[in-house]
């Protein structure tokens, strides 16, 4: 794709990333075929070509309006579209560099911004969201339908092996996985520990940074990215083999610390050795010896829902699927295992009708074989399957702490 971005743009990093990105594109339109929204609305400027070029427009001086931010804003960020892509387009980057470009040039009405300005404050502070969900947990009872079934009930965490062993990976807390599923974490260490292996938690990391980046709030989500770093360091130089992570979002998100940061003289080489040991528990769980692993009570028939981030963004598609059979679960037949489920981030509260017309096509696809639990890799996930699900939806690795 031929480029001529405005000065504006053109001397910058990021404009010259998106310039690169840009140009990688060859219009062939592969990547509407699966792509959750255009699927749904059948409109060009709904897909990754056609945002690609509304991206490519404002980049080459074109007055940016509302209705092209309506289509960027209405983008999933899936990222199916990257894995689709012959040229290898790195769509997730494009859109992240030209929604924040965007968010500079076009102000948004008070109402956006309150709501935007609340869920950066409120999803990445562990303590204010854990406050927040407890109180909807004890009027959940006599709340209307609509809000009590967005309250997932309160869950108990099974408790942290007691045992040290000579073999240490990290694990990151998050913001919302503690006090909305706070048996994931337990479950993954329980697991671990039976194979000899420690899992730890710093008390100083916290949130990931996706929800403020992916939010146009850049330099916020960068800094959470440095405390991270800082958090995890002395670990890291103590000599832990991997940064395993049971949530695929921040999976995702934490794999990209190194490119993110690859410009900061303090942070640079550090985040690009956390992105090197970043790894998905599945993927790691694969390359142990899982014989050790039984299964005390037949979980039934499971379907398995593979997160965007997961098979889109950390590449691992089908890696829990061996890891569940190899520990003797029947995996139950799912159909569009490619397309989101509607959850995205902060996707289901900035688009909720989108949001709940694809969970309402991904429960379908899931519940062809009449499956006895769902079981996916991500607490967003989680949370928005839970919402609507007629069988118990739970983190996949409680199926092996069973």
């Amino acid at each position: 794709m031929q480029t001529n971005l405005v000065q504006q743009f053109a001397n910058t990093a990021e404009g010259q990333e998106a310039e690169s990105i840009l140009r990688a594109c060859v219009h062939c339109g592969f990547c509407t075929a699966t792509c959750p929204t255009y699927q749904e609305l059948n409109d060009e400027r709904d897909g990754p070509r056609g945002r690609i070029y509304l991206m490519k427009q404002f980049l080459e001086g074109a007055e940016i309006t509302e209705k092209t931010r309506e289509h960027l804003d209405r983008c999933l960020t899936c990222r199916s579209c990257e894995t689709t892509c012959p040229s290898g387009v790195k769509y997730g980057r494009l859109v992240d560099i030209g929604r924040g470009l965007i968010e500079k040039e076009l102000p948004r009405s008070p109402k956006e911004k309150y709501l935007r300005w609340a869920l950066t404050r409120v999803l990445p502070n562990r303590r204010l969201f854990g406050l927040m969900l407890r109180l909807g947990q004890v009027f959940r009872p006599v709340l209307p339908e609509p809000l009590r079934s967005k309250v997932p009930p309160r869950k108990e965490a099974s408790p942290w092996p007691a045992a040290s062993h000579s073999r240490i990976v990290l694990a990151l807390a998050g913001c919302v996985q503690p006090s909305a599923t706070p048996n994931t974490n337990a479950a993954a260490a329980r697991v671990l520990d039976k194979l000899g292996i420690t899992m730890v938690e710093a008390p100083q990391a916290g949130c990931c940074g996706a929800v403020n980046y992916h939010l146009s709030e850049h330099d916020r989500g960068l800094e959470q990215m440095r405390r991270n770093i800082d958090a995890w360091w002395p670990a890291i130089e103590a000599g832990a083999e991997a940064l395993v992570m049971t949530a695929s979002g921040c999976g995702a998100m934490v794999q990209d610390y190194g490119h993110l940061l690859r410009d900061d003289p303090v942070y640079a080489a550090k985040a690009q050795k956390v992105s090197e040991l970043t790894v998905d528990l599945g993927a790691f769980l694969l390359k142990q010896d899982l014989a050790k692993l039984k299964i005390g009570q037949n979980p039934g028939k499971v379907a398995f829902h593979c997160p965007c981030t997961l098979q889109h963004a950390m590449k691992q598609n089908g890696v829990v699927d061996q890891v569940l059979r190899k520990a003797g679960v029947e995996l139950a037949e799912t159909r569009d295992k490619h397309l989101c489920c509607g959850s995205a981030g902060t996707y289901s509260v900035m688009q909720p009708e989108m949001s709940q017309r694809l969970l309402a096509n991904k429960l379908k696809a899931l519940t062809i074989d009449n499956p006895d639990r769902i079981v996916t890799a991500n607490v967003g996930c989680q949370m928005h399957l839970e919402t609507k699900a007629q069988v118990p939806v739970q983190h996949w690795i409680e199926l092996l702490d069973s």
